[in-house]
């Protein structure tokens, strides 16, 4: 019975219009704000390590909006898994820097393209998929129905889901010398039999993966980021042209310029970034323990 719940709700909100999902997620995110629970502590924690420069009640307001636009990401995910293409497409009010990808695809090396959490990233690659080929890492999920459903979702167009393991790695190698475009996430913690280097978030110390890095060195491609900012009326899709270090041999300086492409995307709407997310973690002494709240 609840394996079958999650995937039940997120069919019915699907029903919904975006603007009654995005009023309902910014409902949720006010209650987990008053609530102060697991979320809001380490959204709390992240916006003063990353935002020092910010007053007390300026980070106070910024993690409550951090939470309600992570709230709306959640509500507005089942109507972009459950609906087509061209439901999304009509969602989408402004395209910025769609000739950066372009332009970078005309030239045959194969694309990646860094999609943080950041906005609502479920929007990012049918978009990309609607220029070219698209293979994403994909890790499944523990309920099977949820799996079902999310794979189903994420799997439209021309989308092809590669596991995370090596067999996945080796479809993202052949899907960037072939000359289309891999997704990645860049902004997750690499596990600890993953490839990972600690390298500066926005002036923080976080272990950040390596997977990047090879997959240029090895392919030559060209690397670019993309979020879909969440506007009036549906979506700003945005792409950037990634910051240029992430292109360097030395692994240090690549994953650096991978930090800083993703700070770049979130720099343009703080709040619009999954704060709620531990990014500091998993760090070796005799670097400081981060989320030590109970």
């Amino acid at each position: 019975m609840k394996d079958h719940l999650a995937p039940l709700i997120f069919k019915l909100l699907a029903l919904l219009p975006l603007g009654m999902l995005r009023a309902l997620g910014s409902a949720v995110g006010l209650m987990m704000w008053l609530l102060n629970g697991r979320a809001a502590k380490v959204t709390r924690e992240n916006i003063a390590l990353c935002f020092p420069e910010l007053s007390p009640a300026q980070q106070t307001t910024l993690t409550r909006q951090s939470l309600q636009e992570t709230a709306k990401t959640a509500m507005e995910a089942g109507a972009i898994w459950r609906n087509s293409w061209a439901w999304l497409q009509g969602k989408i009010v402004a395209l910025e820097g769609d000739e950066i990808l372009r332009a970078k695809l005309a030239e045959g090396k194969g694309v990646l393209v860094l999609a943080p959490h950041h906005g609502n990233w479920e929007v990012v690659a049918p978009y990309l998929a609607s220029v070219a080929n698209l293979t994403a890492m994909y890790q499944p999920l523990d309920n099977p129905k949820m799996d079902e459903l999310v794979l189903a979702g994420r799997s439209k167009l021309n989308i092809t889901m590669a596991p995370t393991n090596r067999k996945g790695v080796m479809m993202l190698f052949k899907a960037l010398q072939n000359g289309t475009i891999v997704g990645i996430l860049p902004d997750q913690v690499p596990g600890r039999d993953a490839g990972g280097e600690i390298a500066p978030f926005f002036g923080q110390p976080a272990l950040t993966m390596t997977l990047v890095h090879g997959l240029i060195q090895r392919t030559g491609c060209a690397v670019c980021s993309c979020y879909a900012e969440r506007v009036a009326g549906g979506f700003k899709l945005v792409v950037m042209a990634a910051d240029e270090q992430i292109y360097s041999e030395e692994q240090f300086a690549s994953v650096t310029g991978l930090n800083a492409s993703v700070a770049a995307c979130v720099r343009r709407a703080p709040a619009q970034y999954q704060w709620e997310y531990k990014r500091f973690r998993r760090l070796p002494e005799p670097y400081p323990k981060r989320y030590q709240f109970k």
